[in-house]
Order: structure tokens, then C-alpha cells, then sequence
């Protein structure tokens, strides 16, 4: 058995929920209020970090491993460079090419959401992937 505690497995399982949530709120709201897609994805990281440090590397590879997050740092990337070559193609670099919305609405700025969405997954999967393989570094001495 790896990783923690019944107890921090537990309280992990309850609040790592919460924290997803939270980033993911973070980077949709990143054009109406403070945050945005960097902040956002590192809190996403910070919530896969607390379900490895909670269960373990082992456990934690099974439902993200280095592959997978690597994927989807590269989708993440791919994905802002796409919005922003669009932008491009259509007049300007990073123009906007999405129809405004209402003011203070979700879907209000055009591709400037799109773009957190696409930096918030580059940056929580970039940052868990780093924290995953520096993880694997431990050593029988460490523990």
C-alpha cells in the first residue's frame, strides 16, 4: 500500500474536487476577473499533486501518467498557437476573430477566453508533469 494515511487519502479524495473546480473557474473567469489561465492551471496542477502526494506514485500513474500530461501540455500549446495563427490569418496576430458578447457575460471577449482555457491546460499539465517526474526521482533513502 502507497502513499498516505486513510486520513489524508480521505480529506485528499474530499477536497481535490473543490480544487479543480476552483481552477477551472479561475480560468473561464481570467477575462472578467483577477486570474486567468497561468493562475488557473497551476491551482489544476496543485489538485493532482495533492492525489499524488495523497495515494502515491504508483496510484497516481494509472490515472495520469508522464504520456498523458505530456499530450495534454502539447494540446494545450497547440491550441494557443492555433487561436493565435487564425488571428493571424484573418488580419493581425491574436486578432480577435470570435464574436463579442455582452459585457461581464462568460462568452463576452471573444478568443481571449479560448486563449486562458488553452494556457491554463498548458500550464497545469506542464507543471504536474514536472512535479510527476521529479517525483520519481526519490530514493529508498529519502523515505
Amino acid at each position: 500500500m502507497s502513499g498516505m494515511t486513510l486520513i489524508v487519502k480521505t480529506i485528499a479524495r474530499l477536497v481535490v474536487g473543490f480544487i479543480i473546480v476552483f481552477g477551472c473557474c479561475v480560468v473561464l473567469h481570467g477575462h472578467l476577473s483577477p486570474g486567468g489561465g497561468f493562475a488557473g492551471g497551476a491551482m489544476l496542477a496543485c489538485g493532482f499533486v495533492l492525489v499524488l502526494l495523497a495515494y502515491g506514485r504508483t496510484e497516481t500513474r494509472r490515472i495520469i501518467s508522464e504520456n498523458r500530461a505530456a499530450t495534454w501540455d502539447s494540446l494545450g500549446a497547440f491550441a494557443f498557437l492555433s487561436i493565435a495563427l487564425v488571428g493571424y490569418f484573418s488580419g493581425a496576430f491574436f486578432r480577435n476573430f470570435l464574436p463579442l458578447g455582452r459585457q461581464f457575460q462568460l462568452i463576452s471577449s471573444g478568443t481571449v477566453m479560448w486563449s486562458n482555457v488553452a494556457i491554463g491546460i498548458k500550464v497545469g499539465a506542464c507543471l504536474f508533469a514536472a512535479y510527476l517526474v521529479l517525483a520519481g526521482f526519490r530514493t529508498a533513502e529519502d523515505m
